[in-house]
């Protein structure tokens, strides 16, 4: 599958196809991590788009053909997580690349497509991008499904982070982090 994998910058025509997978991302890949009310909240008011990486052009849509089967993202600005619905801070904070790392953001795969090379394919298109744009490291906030994707890639684990939602459920994360060495960033243009 992962030499069908296309990946390109997220329109905002695409957000109803990518909340769409987002929820159905999240319902089944997160079984065994959260509880389903955990599930059901943070897809509430955590898991989403944040159009904010649409207008930038740092989210990204993997698809197979015309299917999209996942998305994600990276951000110079200070928002670690969350999307439209509830972004877990202020968008106008842009990032200084020679100190701060750029964020990883939203990254989300259809159940059928899991364990298949499309979230590996992301993160090199953000990877590169975010290496491009001065940025040495990369942060980013992990759910725990997440967690073992993240720490394939070389990312190590600051702290555990736990979230009390609007509904009072809490929910779990992981705040993560890893740097981008130039021979790590992968040759060409991985969004073509």
């Amino acid at each position: 599958m992962t030499d069908d994998i296309r990946v390109r910058p997220a329109q905002p025509a695409d957000v109803p196809v990518l909340s769409a997978l987002i929820v159905r991302s999240a319902r089944e890949l997160s079984r065994g991590f959260y509880t389903p009310e955990e599930a059901e909240s943070a897809i509430r008011y955590v898991f989403g788009v944040d159009s904010t990486l649409i207008a930038d052009g740092t989210y990204f849509v993997a698809e197979v053909g015309d299917v999209a089967v996942g998305c994600g993202g990276w951000s110079r600005r200070r928002t670690l997580y969350g999307g439209d619905q509830r972004p877990m801070g202020s968008p106008s904070d842009t990032l200084d690349p020679s100190r701060d790392s750029a964020r990883i953001r939203a990254f989300f795969v259809a159940p059928e497509a899991a364990r298949r090379g499309v979230g590996r394919r992301i993160y090199d298109a953000c990877a590169m991008a975010a290496g491009r744009a001065g940025f040495r490291s990369l942060e980013l906030m992990a759910t725990l499904p997440g967690v073992p994707f993240y720490l394939s890639l070389g990312f190590e684990s600051i702290e555990p982070v736990s979230d009390t939602l609007p509904d009072g459920v809490v929910v779990r994360f992981v705040r993560m982090r890893r740097g981008i060495a130039d021979s790590a960033l992968p040759a060409g243009d991985a969004t073509e």
